[in-house]
């Protein structure tokens, strides 16, 4: 059974940081791209940024670059989102997913097979 688990959530203030961690098990971690996805109340699912199974290449939205940052340790089987100077607009449920083996579509949320269940982020202004 494949399990992921996100932790670091919480309520942070407007220019604030988080970093959230997602734990995976019941799979070879290092052979799959890893994602971040969050969607916040009435909005649409959308993508964050993703990381390839090596850690080369990475993906991150428009709307947090510069801002976020994604990072995976195969030898812990974690992935991370480091969040810096939040905005409310971030304000949401984040979730990390594992991709399909091999996929380069890191965008693609149809690309990812395993999904956690989230953690609430909540910046006030």
């Amino acid at each position: 059974q494949v399990l992921l688990v996100e932790s670091g959530g919480g309520l942070v203030q407007a220019g604030g940081s988080l970093r959230l961690s997602c734990a995976v098990s019941g799979l070879t971690f290092g052979n799959y791209p890893m994602g971040w996805f969050r969607q916040a109340p009435g909005k649409e699912r959308e993508f964050v940024a993703a990381i390839s199974w090596s850690g080369v290449n990475r993906n991150v939205a428009d709307s947090v670059k510069g801002r976020f940052t994604i990072s995976r340790e195969n030898a812990k089987s974690t992935v991370y989102l480091q969040m810096n100077s939040l905005k409310p607009e971030d304000t949401a449920v984040y979730v990390c997913a594992a991709g399909r083996r091999g996929s380069t579509s890191y965008n693609d949320q149809n690309e990812y097979e395993n999904w956690g269940q989230g953690t609430q982020v909540t910046v006030s202004s």
